[in-house]
C-alpha cells in the first residue's frame, strides 16, 4: 500500500509521474478552496456572475482530454489502495474534506475538518456527509485488516450535531468476521472529546460472488485500455503510516 494518495512507496506500489500527481493534488486543493468560497462569498452579483464565466472558460480547457468511467485514472492503483480521485480521501477531488485514515492498535483513525460547503442544518455538517464519510472509514477499517468487500447495508445513530469547521475524529474496527461477510463498527467525535460519539455506525460488508464480480466491474480497463478489472473492488484507500 501506499502511505497516502501522495504514491510513497510501500510493498511496491506502481508510482506515477510525480508532475501529474502533484498537477492534479494542486487542482483538487484549489477547487475545494473555490467550493467553500462559494457559499460563503457576499460579493455582489455581477462579481460572482464573471466568476461564473471565468469557471465555464477553465472547464472547457479542462474538458478537452477526458477518460470514460470505465477507465481507471491513469493515477490510481486499486492493487494498492491509491485512489486520487476519492471523493472522501483523494486529494485530487474537488468533493473530498479530505478524510486523512491512517491504522490505529485494531482497527483505524480518521481525521478531517468540515467547512460550510458540507453544511446541514445551519452551522452543522449534513448528516448524509456523516454516512459517506463513515461508510469510507469501515471500508478502511475492513482494507486494514485484510479483509474486503462492498457495502452491502449500513446504519447510523446520530446521537448530536456535527460542529463545521471543528477538526472531528473518526474511528472503526472490525466486529465479526465470517468469511466474505464482515460487520464494521465506528464513531465519530469531536478531536476535543473523542470518547463521546456524536455519531456511531455499523456497516456490513459482503465479498460479491465470482459472477457478480465480473458482472460489476468486467467492462474496467486501465489507463491504456487494457483490460483491468479490479481485484479488490473496495472504495477503501491506502492508510497513511504512523
Amino acid at each position: 500500500m501506499t502511505n497516502d494518495d501522495t504514491g510513497t512507496p510501500n510493498g511496491g506500489a506502481t508510482i506515477p509521474d510525480a508532475e501529474p500527481l502533484a498537477a492534479a493534488a494542486d487542482l483538487g486543493r484549489a477547487l475545494r478552496e473555490l467550493i467553500e468560497v462559494s457559499v460563503t462569498t457576499t460579493v455582489p452579483a455581477a462579481e460572482v456572475r464573471a466568476a461564473a464565466e471565468l469557471v465555464r472558460q477553465v472547464t472547457e480547457r479542462l474538458a478537452v482530454a477526458r477518460r470514460p468511467a470505465s477507465q481507471l485514472p491513469a493515477l490510481d492503483d486499486l492493487t494498492t489502495g491509491r485512489r486520487v480521485f476519492n471523493p472522501v480521501t483523494g486529494a485530487g477531488s474537488a468533493l473530498a474534506p479530505p478524510l486523512v485514515v491512517r491504522r490505529e492498535g485494531d482497527g483505524v483513525v480518521g481525521e478531517a475538518t468540515l467547512g460550510v460547503a458540507y453544511e446541514g442544518p445551519p452551522s452543522f455538517v449534513h448528516g448524509g456527509m456523516s454516512a459517506l464519510l463513515m461508510d469510507q472509514l469501515l471500508g478502511s477499517a475492513a482494507a486494514a485488516a485484510g479483509l474486503w468487500g462492498m457495502t452491502a447495508h449500513l446504519e447510523l445513530d446520530y446521537r448530536g450535531p456535527l460542529p463545521l469547521e471543528t477538526k472531528l475524529v473518526f474511528h472503526a474496527r472490525v466486529a465479526e468476521n465470517t468469511g466474505r461477510k464482515s460487520v464494521i463498527t465506528g464513531t465519530i467525535a469531536l478531536a476535543e472529546a473523542p470518547d463521546r460519539s456524536l455519531v456511531e455506525a455499523r456497516g456490513v460488508f459482503v465479498m460479491p460472488r465470482t459472477e457478480k464480480l465480473e458482472a460489476y466491474f468486467g467492462a474496467i480497463t486501465d489507463a491504456s485500455g487494457r483490460h483491468s478489472p479490479p481485484r479488490r473492488p473496495s472504495d477503501a484507500t491506502a492508510l497513511e503510516q504512523d
